[in-house]
């Protein structure tokens, strides 16, 4: 096939020679179960179930790496949906490059199924249209909670899926087929079109002794309400903040314009738009990013983490205790209203050290308590 001719549909992309991704694992599966579940498809490299790097309980995935891609292939075709542990897994090729991931092309998002369309089922409706990266039902204790997601290779793919699925009728609901939005698109969305049309209004920064009746006398000035409500802890002091519900968007505006930025009582008043649900989850995913960044650009560094930590150990005592072994770059102790949890992370700037760092220290004691000490598997979660 030539280099300009698209890839046919069925047509199997090798992301990583013959390594598969092997999801929604029971916690008490093993290297060894997957070793022994996925030997008779052919010869196995190895298995992995990947762990939190600092409490290692199990994260309910892993990885499986054949010897040969037709047997990696053998197993995919065969193999998806089978149990382990009495619970069905999700096969997929393994993608160390996540930029298509990332990239969000040929994800479709779907909605209002039935409770009874499980994994295996989705996955068999929506292969006729292409190959299939991932696809998964979203759960929760309960089970489905109706809504999924497909990941085809191409956007062609894609594109067909929603064209022949979106309306369509199964189990007797009409389901939702559409592109995939990331949450930064859709809270774009639903911050334009609520702009115009809101009537829920957010109110804080006011004083202790604000009660409803007193928010309902500042706020009926503008227009009826429907609801008005100082929002408080379990035992019932006000949170300093409510929410004011008028009968309609130009009261509400009004409201807005008018308020904010008033002082009652000697406070300032912020009083805004109240934020649906998904702006919020995007402005913690902008928080979130900010951190994850700033944390990136500090200075490099092999971690290993420390458990089962004395209360009296501070930042400075841990990097005391570790600095025999090398150069340290960050020693943090992680703390909780100003008291230590247990736990800590030392940076070195090389293997060797860090490595030399574990085998000296784990075991001994320092304080009152035997120190647990591992090594980290990314220097850049830190």
């Amino acid at each position: 096939m030539g280099s300009g001719e698209p890839n046919p549909a069925g047509k199997k992309k090798k992301y990583l020679k013959a390594a598969l991704y092997v999801g929604d694992l029971d916690p008490d599966v093993t290297e060894d179960m997957l070793y022994k579940k996925f030997r008779p498809a052919g010869p196995l490299r190895f298995t992995r179930i990947c762990r939190d790097p600092v409490t290692r309980s199990p994260l309910g995935y892993g990885y499986v790496n054949f010897r040969f891609p037709a047997d990696a292939e053998w197993a995919l075709n065969t193999m998806n949906f089978d149990l382990i542990n009495g619970k069905p897994f999700r096969l997929m090729w393994s993608q160390p490059d996540d930029r298509l991931r990332k990239s969000g092309v040929g994800n479709i998002f779907i909605k209002n199924l039935d409770k009874c369309i499980d994994n295996r089922a989705l996955f068999y409706l929506f292969s006729a249209f292409g190959n299939i990266l991932s696809c998964k039902v979203v759960c929760d204790d309960n089970g489905s909670k109706g809504y999924a997601y497909v990941h085809f290779d191409s956007l062609a793919a894609a594109n067909r899926a929603i064209w022949h699925m979106n309306g369509v009728r199964l189990n007797n609901r009409q389901v939702y087929v559409g592109r995939f939005k990331f949450p930064e698109e859709r809270a774009a969305e639903v911050r334009t079109r609520d702009r115009a049309t809101f009537t829920n209004v957010f109110v804080k920064n006011f004083g202790d002794d604000m009660d409803d009746e007193k928010l309902k006398e500042i706020f009926s000035g503008y227009g009826p309400t429907e609801s008005v409500k100082v929002i408080r802890d379990a035992s019932g002091k006000s949170k300093g903040f409510g929410f004011v519900r008028y009968e309609t968007h130009e009261a509400a505006q009004k409201a807005v314009l008018d308020l904010h930025g008033k002082s009652i009582n000697g406070k300032v008043l912020y009083v805004g738009r109240a934020q649906k649900k998904i702006e919020r989850l995007a402005e913690l995913r902008r928080r979130f990013e900010r951190l994850r960044l700033k944390e990136k650009s500090r200075p490099p560094g092999v971690p290993i983490y420390i458990k089962n930590l004395d209360e009296t150990i501070d930042d400075e005592k841990l990097k005391e205790e570790f600095s025999s072994f090398g150069s340290i770059s960050r020693a943090k102790v992680m703390v909780e209203v100003g008291q230590g949890k247990g736990f800590g992370v030392v940076c070195f700037s090389s293997f060797e050290d860090a490595t030399k760092a574990v085998d000296e220290m784990n075991g001994r004691t320092v304080g009152s308590k035997p120190l647990h000490v591992t090594l980290g598997q990314s220097r850049r979660r830190w």
